[in-house]
């Protein structure tokens, strides 16, 4: 791609000669689904092995993809993200919901989703899928926490967008707070079921910390700023208080990181959180009588 002088010091124009094509961009959105290897980049996006081979070539030359040397006889890479290609996840994710917007949805500002839309297609062909074995994600106490609990036979991931934000007339933004009041109560039942709970959002530590501490959350909360978990999954978000949010659903995980269940769009509250628990109970005494069968993995 030829550079105008005038671009030298844009730098958009910079990043875009990093991005080249849709091609690239589809590779990066690849490799942060967790299909690092190859093979499984040439089966997910339809690419020519020459023109995957040049495309990752030119990514690990421009910083944003490292060659990882993962077998020896014969030799094979796997291609994971810097902390360059790390920073592009929120471009990805912003690209995603404009997409879902203004080009699959009719341009309306909504944090929920009817079910024709792509977004409750992506959602629900979760089902069936392993998660990837990352990423972990930042958590209230500082350190960071793996999506599902290693101890618990099942777990419920939920998204929210936000707390303490007012969200004015967004339809499905509102009742974050009521969410985690109902998980807070049921906390018990889901115990003694054998079932963890984690709350995810794009809020930053300290405010999901606050949060946490004010209402007296027993499980943890989880912060996906970075975008990684959204990115991953390619889980719906929209963009309300300044920035990229989680639209609100729930997702029931088995202890083999299995999606067994998906619940979106949320829109009546107190039903999601009483059925999330029923599903996941349901599966953690699956687990206890017999294995899980293999799992398809889209990672």
């Amino acid at each position: 791609m030829r550079m105008h002088n005038a671009d030298e010091n844009c730098g958009i124009a910079q990043a875009a000669m990093v991005l080249g094509d849709w091609w690239n961009v589809l590779v990066l959105r690849e490799v942060a689904r967790g299909h690092v290897r190859f093979d499984a980049l040439a089966a997910e996006i339809g690419l020519s092995r020459k023109v995957l081979s040049e495309r990752l070539g030119r990514l690990v030359a421009s910083g944003v993809l490292n060659r990882s040397l993962y077998q020896r006889r014969p030799v094979r890479y796997e291609y994971l993200l810097t902390d360059a290609g790390a920073a592009l996840l929120p471009l990805l994710v912003a690209m995603q919901d404009w997409g879902d917007r203004w080009v699959l949805g009719d341009g309306s500002l909504t944090a929920t989703a009817d079910a024709e839309s792509a977004e409750h297609a992506r959602v629900h062909a979760l089902v069936g899928t392993r998660l990837p074995d990352g990423p972990e994600l930042p958590g209230g106490q500082g350190a960071d926490l793996p999506l599902v609990a290693p101890d618990s036979a099942a777990t419920v991931l939920f998204t929210y967008p936000g707390t303490g934000d007012e969200w004015g007339p967004i339809p499905g933004a509102a009742g974050c707070t009521l969410e985690h009041r109902l998980f807070r109560d049921a906390w018990p039942e889901f115990q003694r079921a054998g079932v963890d709970v984690r709350g995810i959002s794009t809020q930053l530590i300290h405010e999901q910390q606050e949060f946490a501490r004010a209402e007296e959350l027993p499980y943890p909360l989880l912060s996906d700023a970075a975008h990684q978990l959204a990115a991953a999954l390619r889980l719906p978000v929209f963009r309300g208080a300044g920035r990229l949010r989680h639209k609100r659903l729930m997702l029931i995980v088995d202890a083999e990181r299995t999606v067994q269940h998906t619940l979106f769009p949320v829109e009546d509250i107190p039903h999601a959180v009483a059925q999330s628990l029923r599903l996941a109970a349901g599966c953690a005494r699956t687990a206890a009588v017999r294995p899980d069968p293999p799992s398809r993995s889209a990672h």
